[in-house]
């Protein structure tokens, strides 16, 4: 199962999100993140991702570990991931666009989950709250719907 990453950048009441513009989840809100190189700590991958795709730079410091979330897809486990969540208050320069991804801010009460992967939901919410999570989710197909899923608080 591939590491991976996904980093939710906040702020009083309102949380950065990106719509994909390519790849893995186009179409769809998000936070930024991805794949983890080889010879990199999931940390790193997180702080590289965040400036390849919305060109902010942040300090490992800055990270806070609020997640762990595998994700199994029954009709493509080439997409099999564990997914590392992490909370960003602090960074440098303005989210900006991408070739990759576009950031919008949203107030928490208009977050537009319809818009976003069907696991989010359950669990997004419950970070904002200030819980940490662990949860595994086993999908369908394509992200839309799920089988079955579990969402604990640690």
């Amino acid at each position: 199962m591939k590491p991976t990453t996904l980093c939710l950048l906040v702020r009083e009441n309102e949380i950065l999100l990106a719509m994909k513009k390519r790849g893995f989840g186009v179409g769809k809100w998000n936070g930024v993140g991805g794949k983890v190189g080889k010879k990199e700590t999931v940390e790193e991958a997180a702080i590289r991702e965040m400036n390849e795709e919305i060109g902010i730079t942040a300090n490992l410091e800055c990270l806070e570990n609020v997640g762990s979330i595998k994700f199994y897809f029954k009709d493509n486990p080439g997409w099999d991931n564990h997914m590392h969540v992490f909370l960003i208050r602090e960074w440098e320069r303005e989210p900006r666009e991408s070739e990759e991804m576009k950031p919008q801010w949203y107030k928490h009460q208009e977050i537009p989950y319809k818009e976003m992967w069907a696991d989010d939901i359950h669990w997004l919410p419950l970070v904002l709250a200030g819980k940490k999570i662990e949860a595994e989710f086993h999908f369908n197909d394509k992200g839309d719907t799920f089988d079955k899923f579990e969402v604990r608080e640690v």
